[in-house]
C-alpha cells in the first residue's frame, strides 16, 4: 500500500496500522500446501525485515528462507515434541473457560493444547515426557505451509554492555514484528514456531540448512493461507490501566 500525503494527513495511515496490530494473530490452522505465497509479497515480508530497528543497527540476524518441497519435507521429518520444562511453564499460563481468561486479560485457553499439556500433574511432571509427544515430528507443527522463514543470529556478537545480549534479543523481536505485520497486511497467515530453536531440533537443521555451529536458532515461522476457513479464538489483552503507571511503579493511570 502506498500512501498518499493527503492519507497521512487525515490520519488513514495511523488507522491502518492500528486495525492491522490489533488483528495481527497466530494463524494455527493448517495452510494449504498448493497455493504459494506471490514472490512479491515474500519480498515485501524480508525487505520489512530489513527494516526492524537493531541495537547499534546491529542487524544482528539472517533469515533462511525453506520453499523447496523437498527440504520442507526433509525437515518435517526431525523430532520436535515439548519439553517437560516447557510443559509445566504453559500449564503455568492457562486459563480453563473463557471468563477465566478474560478475567486474567493474559495467556490462552486450555482447549488449544493436547490433554496431556493442561492436566493438574502436567505441572510436576518431572523429567519425563507425555507418551504423545515422545515421537512428535517437525511436519506436525509445520502442519503443510508451503514457506517457513528460519532466523539465526550470530551467538559470538552482543549489543554493546548489554548484560545477556538483552538489546540484541529486543532487536530479533523487532524482526518479527515487522514481518508479521506485513504478512498481516498481505492476508497472509503466520505463526511462529519456537520448537524449532530447540536443542533437540536445532543439531539436525543445522545440518540440514548448512547453518554454522556459531549461528542460533532464533524461531521460525510458517507461512501461508489457511486450507480452509479458519477457526478463531478468544484473544485477550489487558487493559492500560491494569499496566500502565505514572511516574511511578506505585500509582496507576486511572
Amino acid at each position: 500500500m502506498s500512501a498518499t500525503p493527503e492519507d497521512m494527513r487525515d490520519g488513514k495511515m495511523t488507522a491502518d496500522l492500528a486495525e492491522i496490530i490489533r488483528s495481527r494473530h497466530s494463524e494455527r490452522s493448517a495452510y494449504d500446501p498448493g497455493r504459494r505465497l506471490p514472490d512479491a509479497d515474500l519480498r515485501a515480508i524480508v525487505e520489512a525485515a530489513r527494516w526492524a530497528p537493531t541495537a547499534h543497527n546491529m542487524q544482528n540476524f539472517e533469515i533462511i528462507v525453506v520453499d523447496d518441497p523437498a527440504v520442507l519435507a526433509e525437515i518435517g521429518r526431525v523430532r520436535g515434541g515439548a519439553s517437560a520444562e516447557f510443559i509445566r511453564e504453559n500449564y503455568a499460563q492457562l486459563s480453563f473457560s473463557e471468563d477465566e481468561l478474560i478475567a486474567k486479560g493474559t495467556g490462552l485457553l486450555a482447549t488449544m493444547f493436547p490433554p496431556s499439556w493442561r492436566e493438574p500433574e502436567a505441572q510436576a511432571a518431572g523429567p519425563t515426557r507425555p507418551v504423545e509427544l515422545e515421537h512428535g515430528f517437525l511436519d506436525e507443527t509445520m502442519r503443510s505451509c508451503p514457506v517457513v522463514l528460519i532466523v539465526v543470529y550470530d551467538t559470538r556478537k552482543r549489543a554493546p554492555a548489554s548484560e545477556g545480549d538483552v538489546l540484541g534479543l529486543i532487536s530479533l523481536g523487532c524482526v518479527l514484528q515487522n514481518m508479521w505485520l506485513t504478512a498481516e497486511s498481505l492476508g497472509i497467515g503466520l505463526q511462529v514456531m519456537s520448537v524449532f530453536s530447540s536443542a533437540q531440533a536445532a543439531g539436525e537443521l543445522r545440518k540440514i540448512l548448512s547453518v554454522p555451529d556459531y549461528m542460533e536458532i532464533a524461531y521460525a515461522c510458517r507461512l501461508g493461507y489457511p486450507a480452509a476457513v479458519p477457526g478463531r479464538y478468544l484473544r485477550v489483552r489487558r487493559p492500560p490501566e491494569r499496566f500502565t503507571h505514572h511516574n511511578a511503579y506505585t500509582a496507576r493511570v486511572a
